[in-house]
């Protein structure tokens, strides 16, 4: 299993759903107004509503580590990062605790803003990669069933299940790479869970409010039972599915029981003593099994499924759900809001610019000034990893806009927030002014 990353709700959204303090409300044109033209209650009210919920910028920046952090691990390989931060266990639990959050509405209307949130961006992926694989060669094999792969051609629009992809594909020369097609669909895993998350979110929502210990607890007991080869299952979908909720269910749980205040109702010594535990209990199994480079926690689902439950139950427990940036992270502030408004397509676009970059980089190889003089250049990955983040943002140019359009928003080429600042500024003057000529 591969750690790609990502929740991916959209700028828009509202992590966390911690409703704003007075702090945070407060007009602050009336500091430099008399008593006499201060709003009235009703006029804050209005402008509080219009202004809309508060982003929690702790979830923002957590979001953001966690799309850094896929890049970085699908390049470079090192076992010990998902260590250092568990992206998807992150990644699951902040969507967790925002589909709790949503499901304050009807449960079909969620649903369905959460899908059609989803799959445009999935749909022009595939439009793109589909088409490619067509024109090198792809299509029914006759001596398979070949009406199954029209069938399974629609888990490219509902996934469902994995969409499928072709193999051995020879690739571009000096563009990309050789398969590069299950570099293309490897990502897709994700959207396959996330979809059956959101599916199931009404109904583990309900159980957490009747039963919340074993409800957070049920995917870990189900980790363990898919382990020890206790349930034996058939085929390679169902039982693929039914690990990756196993793995990360309990963090897409946890996240919802953070929106609900389960957590927070919990003694406040409790979590710091027993999610360390917990921890190194998955820790301590995968050491003693043969934890390594090519053998980490993205191949050891149950190591996986309680290392990121512990660390994720210590991150959401110590959240600080900021309403503003801390001094030391506001230079950051157009970054973090770039990569969390264009989650998804930086999700499901990286792995192939990852590829695209080390082919492209290999072409220097070629140049004899280069192999003769800079070998150790070339044999860098961190050249690569800078290559890879521009493809990167040029998808967000180039296919970031369907995201907007999935959340009906007016598109954006570059969405870093300076646009809306920018905007709040000129109203804040407005307002100013106005003040000053009604005094």
């Amino acid at each position: 299993m591969n750690p790609y990353s990502g929740d991916f709700p959209s700028a828009s959204a509202t992590p966390g759903g911690q409703p704003p303090t007075a702090q945070h409300t407060v007009d602050t044109t009336v500091l430099v107004t008399p008593p006499s033209e201060e709003a009235k209650p009703a006029d804050k009210a209005e402008e509080k509503a219009r202004r809309g919920p508060v982003r929690d910028r702790y979830f923002d920046l957590l979001r953001a580590l966690a799309l850094f952090r896929v890049v970085l691990y699908h390049l470079m390989g090192w076992a010990w990062l998902p260590l250092v931060f568990p992206s998807m266990g992150v990644m699951f639990a902040l969507a967790g605790n925002l589909m709790a959050r949503s499901l304050k509405r009807p449960a079909i209307q969620v649903i369905r803003g959460r899908m059609r949130r989803l799959l445009p961006p999935l749909w022009l992926l595939g439009a793109v990669g589909v088409t490619g694989m067509v024109i090198q060669g792809w299509g029914p094999d006759p001596d398979n069933h070949p009406g199954w792969w029209w069938i399974h051609l629609a888990y490219w629009i509902v996934p469902l299940s994995d969409p499928p992809y072709a193999e051995g594909l020879p690739g571009i020369h000096g563009v990309i790479g050789e398969n590069w097609a299950a570099d293309f669909a490897g990502p897709l895993w994700y959207i396959r869970a996330y979809l059956w998350y959101v599916l199931l979110s009404p109904f583990i929502l309900k159980l957490l409010r009747a039963t919340p210990a074993a409800t957070v607890l049920a995917p870990l007991v189900l980790a363990v039972v898919l382990e020890q080869g206790y349930l034996d299952l058939p085929g390679e979908r169902f039982p693929s599915a039914l690990t990756d909720f196993s793995t990360f269910g309990a963090c897409w749980i946890l996240g919802m029981a953070h929106q609900e205040g389960v957590l927070s109702r919990l003694p406040r010594y409790i979590v710091p003593s027993v999610a360390p535990v917990i921890a190194l209990l998955g820790l301590w199994y995968a050491t003693n099994h043969d934890f390594g480079e090519g053998n980490d926690l993205d191949s050891m689902p149950l190591a996986q499924a309680l290392w990121s439950f512990g660390t994720v139950l210590l991150l959401l427990h110590f959240s600080p759900s900021w309403s503003e940036w801390p001094r030391r992270l506001r230079r950051w502030d157009r970054l973090i809001t770039l990569l969390n408004s264009r989650a998804v397509t930086i999700y499901l676009w990286h792995n192939i610019c990852i590829l695209a970059a080390a082919t492209m980089w290999d072409q220097l190889w070629g140049i004899d000034v280069m192999w003769m003089h800079f070998s150790w250049l070339l044999e860098s990955p961190w050249p690569v990893l800078v290559f890879a983040w521009l493809l990167i943002f040029g998808c967000i140019v180039w296919f970031g806009w369907a995201e907007d359009l999935a959340a009906k928003r007016k598109p954006q080429l570059w969405p870093d927030g300076s646009a809306s600042a920018a905007k709040r500024d000129g109203g804040r003057k407005a307002s100013h002014g106005s003040r000053r000529r009604k005094g």
